[in-house]
Formats: structure tokens, C-alpha cells, sequence
């Protein structure tokens, strides 16, 4: 992977400028922000450059919210609730994970389904070269920016009966 040459990263600065955090908490603005490229008196600057420096902005990944009603919760993490679909991604790359994803939650959502078992498989922790776990990293911020997060009413831990740490409910709105 190759570095962003200057004129890059202040166009990458204008574009990250843009983007409207998911929650609504006020977070504090890191202390670490990009500066402009210095010019020199024979080169003509770059209009990119005279713009201010841009946050960079760690995602934002939402609480557990208030969305449900203290029965789901009690339901969910009880266990005593059966999944309407199960998307299980063991065995997948990132892009077919994501790819099963969208296409599971676009099917669930069209059949009207509320509870979708989501099996991502256990975290590894580890340094490089440990490659496992990716999928459950990614898949919380997937969701979030995902076309189907307004039809997502809450994702939740799952049950040790069905998977524990390894999989996950996601608790679709009803239509």
C-alpha cells in the first residue's frame, strides 16, 4: 500500500471534512490534525493547501441502545429466542462476508423476518501474522454504514446456545 502524496491527503482532509458522525454524542476532537503542505516561494500553491487542517475522526460505533423494551433484552440474553435467519460467515473472505451480509439482511428484511443470527466466528486476538477475527472486527461499523441501517433496530451480543462471542442478533424494525 502506497503513501498519499500531499496534494492527496488535502484532498483526503476536504472529504473526511464531510463526514457526520452516526451517534449523536459529542466527542472531543483528537489533537492529532493534518497540517497543509508547506510551499515554496518559486511553486505556485495548491489550492488544497490553503485549506484549514481536518480532524481525523475515529468511526463511531453506536451504544447499545434504548431501542428495545426491557422484554427483548430479558429474551435476548436469556437465550429463549429462536433466530428467524442465520447468516453464517465461517470460511469467508472480507469482500464474500460483506457480500453475505447485505444479500442475507436484503432477503430477511423482504420476508419480513425480526431476528437474524449473525455467526462471525471468535475474535483472535494477536499480532501480525495472526489473520483470524477480521470479519468480526469489520462487521459492527458494516452494519452501521450499511444501505440496510435504518431498517436495524439493535445488534446485541448472542447467547452462549447460539454461538456466545462468536455470533451476534440482529434485531431488524418492523415494517
Amino acid at each position: 500500500m502506497r503513501s498519499l502524496n500531499p496534494d492527496e491527503q488535502a484532498l483526503w482532509g476536504l472529504v473526511t471534512a464531510t463526514i457526520r458522525p452516526l451517534s449523536r454524542d459529542i466527542k472531543d476532537v483528537p489533537q492529532n490534525m493534518e497540517k497543509p503542505r508547506e510551499t515554496s516561494s518559486n511553486t505556485r500553491p495548491s489550492p488544497l493547501a490553503a485549506r484549514r487542517p481536518v480532524p481525523i475522526v475515529q468511526p463511531v460505533r453506536p451504544k447499545p441502545g434504548t431501542t428495545l423494551d426491557g422484554s427483548w433484552d430479558r429474551r435476548l440474553s436469556s437465550g429463549s429466542i429462536e433466530p428467524d435467519r442465520v447468516i453464517d460467515l465461517h470460511g469467508h473472505s472480507l469482500d464474500r462476508a460483506w457480500t453475505a451480509i447485505d444479500r442475507g439482511l436484503d432477503q430477511a428484511i423482504g420476508r419480513g423476518d425480526r431476528v437474524v443470527l449473525l455467526i462471525t466466528g471468535h475474535a483472535r486476538p494477536g499480532e501480525p501474522p495472526v489473520q483470524r477475527g477480521r470479519i468480526r472486527a469489520a462487521v459492527h461499523d458494516w452494519l452501521a454504514v450499511s444501505r440496510h441501517a435504518s431498517k436495524i433496530a439493535v445488534v446485541r451480543g448472542a447467547h452462549r446456545r447460539h454461538g456466545g462471542g462468536g455470533s451476534l442478533y440482529i434485531v431488524l424494525r418492523r415494517h
